[in-house]
């Protein structure tokens, strides 16, 4: 795993929810780094509106702090599948940094 990007401290989930709530969806924004990894084709289903329901609706069943300060955020996808999503969160805005989707064997133990 890349310097910086270990999870160091597991976040309570209600704390978690509780602080991205308290920014409206206009300032949960998407960077040029966000899709990096996504085929044009999976850019059209996977859109910055679609990450931003994720944050503001689902649950996630895993929150963990990065060395880096970044939020590692899981949520259950579909047919044994998950999605990893790394957040940056600032006074003013939440930045989604990068998603990807991961297997069961590769959600940390923390």
């Amino acid at each position: 795993m890349p310097a910086g990007n270990k999870i160091i401290k597991r976040v309570k989930i209600e704390e978690f929810l509780e602080q991205i709530r308290g920014y409206s969806k206009e300032q949960i924004e998407c960077t040029n780094h966000t899709f990096f990894r996504l085929s044009e084709k999976q850019r059209e289903i996977y859109t910055c509106e679609k990450l931003r329901e994720y944050l503001f609706y689902e649950v996630p069943f895993l929150v963990g702090l990065q060395e880096k300060g970044n939020y590692a955020v899981f949520y259950r996808h579909e047919k044994n599948k998950f999605i990893r999503i790394i957040v940056n969160i600032d006074v003013r805005k939440v930045n989604i940094v990068t998603f990807y989707f991961i297997e069961q064997k590769q959600i940390p133990r923390i």
